[in-house]
């Protein structure tokens, strides 16, 4: 009598094991100029799928692409994405602190018109790949990247959307009257002493008065860098990992990505 009831359980654990079996993530370095600067990313994708399938551009935090950027690529893959961590910084350009970090992210705050320049030539290097689908494409990014995402939306970038993760939210080259072509998506520490709350009110009002198609998450407890595991545990120093925070942003994103690209 037993024997009936383990049926359905196995039934279960070889769907499972099939799906994952399924799912064959490739990924590899791709190589890119812009203005004469070579640009390294990293690409992701299920080459177990076939056809045009959306395409993600990833946007590194300040310290340059990393572990993390290559991680959410291939989790975007996993979801069916054609994922690529672009590199703003240029090829070998990763800062070894955070005081390298600022003075090379200060260079793009500093200079809106190539941070959006070199955004585009990431963007148009995903557009290159195999795969993707011209018509479904969006941006996530973190911190740096997550202001530099709202720059692309800004300079009317043909995307679907982007997603911010306690990204910057001030910007010294305001969008115009439809020129955001996306929907947008900022996921926001609620207690970030980075982002100053004068900075989410002008992010508010900018998008308003643009009528942008927008949402803004705040994410109670939580501080900057709060999907990062490498920024620590400790609030108290205004930059800290929050898995709660970190899970319910992720979610947040994969139904947001799942409306736009429907």
């Amino acid at each position: 009598m037993k024997i009936p009831a383990l049926v359905p359980i196995l039934a279960v654990a070889l769907t499972l094991s099939q799906g994952t079996a399924a799912a064959a993530i490739a990924h590899k370095t791709v190589t890119f100029e812009h203005d004469g600067v070579v640009l390294e990313g990293y690409l992701a994708w299920d080459d177990a799928l076939d056809g045009p399938r959306p395409g993600v551009l990833v946007v590194h935090q300040w310290m340059g692409l990393s572990d993390n950027e290559r991680m959410r690529a291939d989790m975007l893959a996993e979801m069916g994405y054609v994922a690529l961590a672009t590199d703003v910084y240029g090829q070998g350009v990763r800062p070894a602190d955070t005081s390298e970090a600022g003075q090379e992210a200060g260079k793009y705050y500093g200079d809106r018109e190539l941070f959006r320049a070199r955004l585009a030539a990431g963007l148009a290097e995903l557009r290159r790949q195999p795969g993707v689908d011209q018509e479904r494409i969006a941006a996530i990014g973190y911190c740096f990247g997550g202001g530099g995402v709202l720059e692309l939306a800004r300079s009317g970038a043909d995307l679907e959307g982007v997603v911010s993760f306690h990204g910057s939210l001030d910007t010294p080259m305001p969008a115009e009257a439809g020129a955001i072509k996306g929907k947008i998506l900022v996921c926001h520490g609620a207690i970030d002493p980075y982002v100053k709350p004068e900075a989410v009110h002008g992010f508010l009002e900018e998008m308003e008065a643009v009528g942008a198609d927008y949402q803004l998450i705040m994410y109670s407890g939580a501080v900057h860098a709060f999907t990062q595991k490498g920024a620590g545990d400790d609030p108290s120093r205004g930059a800290a990992y929050d898995e709660k925070a970190d899970h319910r942003s992720w979610r947040a994103m994969q139904d947001f990505l799942g409306e736009i690209f429907r």
